[in-house]
């Protein structure tokens, strides 16, 4: 294993961050890169990262890794730092106020230009041609922040994997993932193996999520070059994938030793750690619409007190939680507006007004624009 150390650009005299990443096999063959808790104060990636460095650790000592896996089991120096009265504040960069998690810059347009000469009628190249072409003007793309330091870091080390692993983690939730479209067809494995209860598939989300932006220049580079001629085959060459690791709090050894074994699983049934193929878990979720997913959103304040449990099914129109005003005793129900999953709550349990407490992932696509919440 390799340790390399990338500096991101200083803030303010005599402060210096770094990332770290950690690599296991060689270069030049199949890639995998995963992340932990690029919102720094989602924890679970970082423990699951801990147990995945030992076990890729005994593989690399075995010889069994036969392509390249990096591992960045603390992706968010900077949000990881944040701390205002105790409480930790990873999600938002204080300084700007973006989410971590957005953003992440686009050189689609740039790279389909300089590298149009090199294409031609064989996947393979054109996938390599793409790879070192967006490698190099990421790298090479000017920073003015240590945000956008951090971001062209990440992107640097993942942008020419075929496969990404962001692990993240809702307030509290089960198991679940998000992905595009696209690579839903590669990602059904990979909510095998992990026991995921529901995969939300979305196609441009909005605001450049960091999987997105390793994925979508895949089928943004096909449809900007082919369109309704096939000129210069191009694949869905990346799988990246947003791993929700249930809640902020399930940060135990036996979960994470488990989501690791998982992952070392899968990245073997993608063949880039040798041995026998593992057999394919039985589904335990399936897929449905980002567009389809529902925030529940309390339209008063008050103590919010849920009546249904992460993993229920529920109808449209089921009370899921009730908000109570202190003062006046007024009990607010907060319903389902679809048929779905309940997925996934918020852990706080006071309600402001507006605030967005649940999410039920229903069948059928109803909403647009931009999907995903702040």
């Amino acid at each position: 294993m390799q340790t390399r150390h990338h500096p991101l650009l200083s803030p303010t005299p005599g402060t210096q961050r770094e990332l770290v990443s950690l690599h296991y096999g060689q270069p030049g063959g199949r890639k995998a890169y995963i992340q932990a808790s690029l919102h720094g104060d989602e924890l679970p990636g970082m423990l699951v990262a801990h147990h995945l460095r030992l076990q890729l650790g005994a593989l690399e000592a075995q010889g069994q890794i036969s392509g390249e896996i990096v591992l960045v089991p603390m992706a968010n120096p900077i949000g990881l730092s944040q701390f205002l009265l105790h409480a930790h504040l990873g999600r938002f960069d204080l300084m700007s106020g973006e989410n971590f998690n957005r953003h992440y810059p686009d050189q689609i347009a740039a790279v389909a230009a300089a590298v149009e000469p090199e294409l031609g009628g064989d996947a393979a190249t054109n996938v390599a041609v793409l790879r070192r072409a967006l490698k190099a003007a990421v790298l090479a793309a000017p920073v003015d922040t240590e945000l956008q330091s951090l971001r062209r870091s990440l992107l640097g080390l993942s942008c020419d994997a075929d496969i990404v692993l962001d692990l993240h983690c809702d307030a509290q939730a089960l198991m679940h993932l998000y992905t595009e479209t696209p690579c839903w067809p590669d990602c059904e494995p990979l909510a095998r193996f992990l026991g995921s209860r529901v995969t939300l598939l979305a196609q441009d989300s909005g605001d450049n999520p960091f999987d997105e932006a390793c994925s979508q220049v895949w089928w943004k580079w096909d449809r900007h070059f082919n369109g309704q001629r096939q000129r210069f085959p191009i694949p869905q060459a990346c799988l990246s994938v947003t791993v929700e690791l249930r809640g902020a709090t399930d940060v135990t050894h036996e979960l994470a030793a488990a989501d690791a074994r998982n992952i070392v699983d899968f990245l073997r049934w993608r063949g880039l750690i040798k041995g026998d193929k593992p057999a394919l878990p039985q589904a335990v979720g399936d897929a449905r619409p980002l567009a389809g997913s529902m925030p529940i959103k309390s339209p008063v304040p008050g103590v919010l007190t849920f009546l249904k449990e992460v993993g229920a099914e529920v109808q449209a129109g089921d009370v899921l939680a009730h908000v109570i005003d202190p003062l006046t005793a007024e009990v607010t129900e907060l319903k389902s507006p679809v048929d779905g999953l309940f997925f996934a709550r918020d852990f706080l349990r006071f309600a402001n007004a507006g605030m967005r407490v649940a999410k039920v992932a229903g069948r059928e696509a109803v909403r647009t624009g931009k999907l995903l919440g702040a």
